[in-house]
C-alpha cells in the first residue's frame, strides 16, 4: 500500500512539475509571410513595384536597342572603316556594354531598396502587432514561419549563448 501511495505520489509530483515547466516557457508560432499578403496595403505597393519595375525594364530594353544598333553597324561597315574609326567604334560598344551591366546592377539595387521601402511600414506594423500578443499572451518565444526566426523574445527567455561558448572553448 505505501509502494502504491508513493507511486502515485511520485506521478502526481512530476505531473506538477511538468505543468510548472510548461508554464515557464510558452512557444508560439506565426507566419508573417501569409500576414503580409493579407494586408490591404501589399496590393497597392505591388502595384507600385510593377510600375517602377516596368519604368527600369524600358530603359534596359532602350539601352540593348541602342547597343544592337551600333553592333549592326559596326558589323556592316567594319570592312570599310579606318583602323581609327574602328577601334573608336569598339570603345564605344564596349563603353555601352559597361553601361549595361551597372544599369542592371544599379537597378537590381534600386529595385530592392524601393521594395524595403514600400514594405518597410508594413513589416513594421506586424512586428508592432506580434509584440503586443506576445506580450498579452505571456509567450516567451514566437517564430516565424516564413523565416525560421524567433521575431518575438519575451522576458523570461534564456540566452545561453554563454553557457555554448563556454562548451566550444571560446572566451570571446
Amino acid at each position: 500500500m505505501k509502494r502504491v501511495f508513493r507511486v502515485l505520489f511520485l506521478g502526481v509530483a512530476l505531473f506538477m512539475m511538468s505543468g510548472v515547466v510548461n508554464a515557464q516557457v510558452k512557444i508560439a508560432h506565426v507566419n508573417t509571410a501569409e500576414i503580409l499578403d493579407a494586408m490591404p496595403d501589399k496590393a497597392k505597393a505591388e502595384k507600385s513595384l510593377e510600375k517602377y519595375y516596368g519604368e527600369l525594364q524600358n530603359q534596359l530594353e532602350a539601352m540593348a536597342k541602342e547597343y544592337q544598333t551600333k553592333m549592326q553597324d559596326y558589323e556592316a561597315n567594319q570592312a570599310t572603316m579606318s583602323n581609327l574609326v574602328k577601334q573608336s567604334k569598339e570603345k564605344e560598344i564596349v563603353d555601352l556594354q559597361t553601361r549595361i551591366q551597372q544599369f542592371q546592377v544599379n537597378a537590381e539595387n534600386e529595385f530592392e531598396g524601393k521594395r524595403a521601402e514600400l514594405l518597410k511600414p508594413m513589416l513594421d506594423k506586424i512586428q508592432n502587432a506580434i509584440n503586443a500578443v506576445g506580450k498579452e499572451k505571456g509567450y516567451t518565444y514566437i517564430l516565424d514561419l516564413a523565416t525560421g526566426a524567433a521575431v518575438y523574445v519575451g522576458d523570461n527567455a534564456v540566452d545561453c549563448t554563454k553557457d555554448v561558448k563556454a562548451k566550444l572553448g571560446i572566451t570571446k
